[in-house]
């Protein structure tokens, strides 16, 4: 039975149900195998807990944010 994991940061419910639904049917069909036996976990994680090049996610996010509002 394929197994698919996910960490991330926090999603909404939406985002959770699409990225379930998604990942299972583009892996069914890649791998030919049906969608049934596909089990999906999503493990969020704070920001505080991820870092890129020595800063935090929350800070990559708001440093990219205030880059693009001057764009």
């Amino acid at each position: 039975m394929p197994y698919i994991s996910v960490e991330s940061g926090a999603l909404s419910d939406e985002q959770k149900v699409e990225l379930i639904q998604r990942l299972t049917e583009t892996a069914s069909s890649v791998m030919r195998v049906p969608q049934e036996f596909f089990t999906v976990t999503i493990k969020e994680l704070p920001d505080l807990n991820f870092g890129i090049g020595g800063k935090t996610i929350d800070k990559v996010k708001s440093e990219y944010i205030q880059s693009h509002k001057t764009h």
